[in-house]
């Protein structure tokens, strides 16, 4: 049977150092996870292979305060090709959050690099994991699985539904997590991300754009009418909750959880909180619905507070306004 070192609990945040590792290191959530590991005390090898999904001079500023800390190792190198093996050697937990984001651009043509690099990704990364029977593998799906739910909030046990070939690509991995710990024992967990914001975040996604085009006063394109709504997750919030998935002892291996924020918002109630925080209106450019685009997300986080004692803490003006600042710091730094 597999085991871990881990002494975490939610009350006390407290572990033994460990040898962690986690994919996707340089994007938004995964640098955010790697300095709080840092912080805490761990040794940490982060993956990453800088693909051109957006400029890799970002992710490289993601880790800047992670390469001068040495206990930190970064590894440039494709889940796909990459000696996992060797990888994987005497690590107690693996945060996997590589993938290619973004519902869009993984239509036609473009689903077969989804395909490679959300489901053939994560089934090497099980794989590699259960020949070196790591203590923990903390998957990073989607609230994209779900698609146009049935209910609101969501519950994990819910049909998935996706409405996107993004959201197929996310669930399926989720499911071959799911399969690894039935037929193998693979200690696995899977958290549905829902809609995740804050500093660091990518520039394709609204929260960011909006911030630009408001600071800017260029217009922001705004597909359908405003109403689409969604269930806002601070990224420090959802750091937190990475962090119990992948720490906290005696989860039931292939468990799956919501991590949603509580407060729910339109994209039009989300402009006017954005145009507020930088202190001027976000000029809109209204555009058809896209493809793909779910037009209500929300989930329950019933299960993740029973068994993680998680809940989000930060609300949307307070965490729009921390964005903001990051914005404003990066800009002037150049």
């Amino acid at each position: 049977m597999w085991t871990s070192r881990s002494t975490y609990t939610p009350e006390t945040s407290q572990t033994l150092p460990m040898t962690v590792v986690v994919t996707g290191a340089a994007g938004f959530i995964g640098s955010t996870l790697v300095d709080r590991l840092l912080a805490e005390g761990h040794e940490v090898v982060g993956i990453d292979c800088f693909t051109d999904y957006y400029d890799p001079a970002a992710k490289q500023r993601n880790l800047s305060g992670a390469l001068t800390n040495d206990r930190f190792r970064l590894v440039e190198a494709d889940l796909v090709t990459a000696d996992l093996d060797a990888a994987f050697d005497g690590v107690d937990v693996v945060w996997h959050l590589a993938g290619q984001p973004g519902v869009r651009l993984s239509w036609s043509d473009g689903f077969e690099r989804y395909n490679t690099l959300n489901v053939l990704a994560t089934q090497r990364v099980l794989e590699a994991a259960r020949q070196r029977r790591v203590g923990r593998v903390m998957y990073a799906s989607s609230s994209s699985v779900y698609g146009n739910a049935e209910r609101y909030p969501t519950l994990e046990t819910d049909r998935p539904e996706p409405f996107s070939p993004y959201g197929v690509t996310k669930l399926a991995a989720e499911h071959l997590c799911v399969l690894y710990a039935a037929n193998w024992g693979v200690p696995t967990v899977s958290l549905r991300y829902f809609t995740v914001y804050g500093p660091r975040q990518r520039p394709d996604m609204a929260a960011h754009r909006l911030i630009n085009c408001a600071i800017d006063q260029t217009p922001f394109p705004m597909y359908g009418d405003g109403s689409q709504e969604r269930a806002f997750t601070f990224v420090d919030d959802v750091v937190d909750a990475t962090l119990r998935a992948g720490l906290t002892p005696d989860v039931e291996p292939g468990t799956v959880m919501n991590v949603s924020g509580s407060q729910w918002c339109t994209l039009a109630e989300l402009i006017g909180i954005v145009g507020r925080a930088v202190g001027q209106e976000v000029p809109i450019d209204h555009r058809p619905p896209a493809a793909g685009d779910a037009t209500k997300t929300g989930g329950s986080t019933e299960r993740i507070q029973a068994i993680l004692g998680w809940t989000a803490t930060t609300s949307l003006e307070a965490g729009i306004a921390a964005q903001v600042a990051a914005r404003r710091a990066e800009l002037a730094a150049g």
